[in-house]
């Protein structure tokens, strides 16, 4: 079998949303499954609030030796709505690549930006970041949405990096992301 190397993600975010925080527990959770994995940032002097990009590389079989940025990723996460806008979310994103929008919106009203030729997940985890943690925070929220659409790692996996990161708030970032796998919409599905 031929080997098609990393699965590449990209996620956009704002300044303070935890970008860099969801990209590092997602890559740990795989190096944690016996995975090749890395996690990074894209940022200059931006400030909080302002657009801001993480990376996250995961092979199955082999050491990741690129260190650039993401620029061709199977999936794109999309933490705030109001970047699809503003942002070229979908550039370079692979013909049959994955979108995970965090939105109150429907499949319809994503699909209207943006072509058909993407698969494509939607949550509205700002609510459900609000309802459980009192803010919205939707770092963890949208690593629910990445599993349940993706499969890139499994959820338990998950668990202790979330313990390590946020201490006694992990039982409140666990019950988001749970929620979130839970009610994240995935296109072509039940």
């Amino acid at each position: 079998m031929e080997d098609s190397g990393p699965i590449e993600i990209r996620i956009h975010g704002r300044g303070g949303q935890g970008s860099v925080t969801s990209a590092g527990l997602v890559a740990q959770a795989a190096i944690s499954e016996d995975k090749y994995a890395q996690a990074f940032p894209s940022f200059g002097p931006e400030r909080r609030g302002a657009p801001v990009q993480a990376f996250i590389r995961i092979d199955n079989h082999k050491p990741i030796r690129v260190r650039a940025g993401v620029t061709k990723p199977d999936i794109v996460v999309v933490l705030d709505p109001s970047l699809l806008d503003i942002v070229d979310i979908t550039s370079g994103l692979k013909e049959g690549g994955l979108m995970v929008v965090n939105t109150k919106g429907s499949f319809k009203d994503i699909e209207e930006k943006f072509d058909a030729k993407y698969k494509l997940a939607i949550i509205d985890a700002t609510s459900i970041a609000r309802e459980l943690l009192g803010r919205p925070i939707v770092n963890t929220t949208m690593i629910g949405a990445l599993v349940k659409a993706s499969g890139i790692v499994k959820l338990e996996s998950l668990f202790q990096p979330l313990e390590k990161r946020f201490g006694r708030l992990a039982e409140k970032n666990k019950k988001v992301m749970l929620k979130s796998y839970t009610e994240t919409r995935v296109k072509g599905e039940g």
